[in-house]
């Protein structure tokens, strides 16, 4: 039977910033679903690759450039897209907001981050997009140490601790989370204090990618369980 079926690409790229977690939207331009919020995206020109469809709509879309965009999951229900039937593969990346100026253009009438907690009613199947992008985030820091590139480059250990607890939106046992995290070798220790607007002093500490590196060539295998 004769196929007419179109690809695309949807992006969500999730923000930290003020212990916070939010996701990047743009307000849709055109029909269907026109002034409805959305993620960034559009359909793969026939020359592109997938990789640089993504690139190009969250340009396009929201003047935002990221080096590396993580495939997620293809979506493909029949009528996800009341004009089309539209097959999306998505990808997700995790971004500090600060590093930004964001823009809306082509058909994207406005572009906003939302914090996960206040997201607007969404367009298509979205909200489902950014739920399987969470869910792979929160994953996802058990097994690798993402994140650093959030922080500044010296960082008090309760910062770590908070990224952490706002990605997995839950407390975690801070005695048991520092035990394990120190144990892996990866953070150095500064002669640097933090002082904060209460409380003690505090150690800084610096992710130390190349000893990570180091590791990972070793065999190392990075793994948090949280209860």
């Amino acid at each position: 039977m004769p196929q007419n079926i179109k690809v695309a690409v949807d992006a969500v790229v999730f923000g930290y910033e003020q212990k916070k977690l939010s996701v990047l939207l743009i307000k849709r331009g055109i029909a269907p679903y026109l002034g409805s919020w959305a993620l960034p995206g559009g359909l793969v020109h026939d020359e592109e690759s997938l990789e640089n469809a993504v690139r190009r709509e969250l340009m396009e879309e929201t003047n935002v450039t990221i080096d590396y965009l993580e495939q997620l999951y293809t979506f493909g229900t029949p009528n996800r897209d009341p004009r089309n039937r539209v097959i999306s593969v998505s990808y997700f990346a995790l971004v500090s907001p600060q590093n930004f100026k964001i823009d809306a253009s082509t058909d994207a009438a406005d572009v906003q981050w939302f914090p996960m907690d206040a997201l607007p009613e969404l367009a298509f199947d979205h909200k489902k997009i950014i739920d399987a992008a969470l869910d792979r985030l929160r994953n996802k820091i058990n097994y690798q140490p993402i994140g650093f590139e959030l922080l500044n480059s010296e960082f008090p250990f309760s910062d770590l601790e908070q990224l952490y607890q706002t990605i997995l939106n839950k407390s975690l046992d801070r005695r048991n989370f520092r035990k394990k995290i120190m144990s892996f070798g990866i953070l150095t220790e500064t002669d640097k204090m933090h002082q904060p607007t209460s409380g003690r002093p505090a150690k800084l500490y610096q992710f130390n990618a190349e000893k990570y590196s180091e590791l990972l060539n070793e065999g190392f295998h990075f793994e948090i369980k949280f209860a």
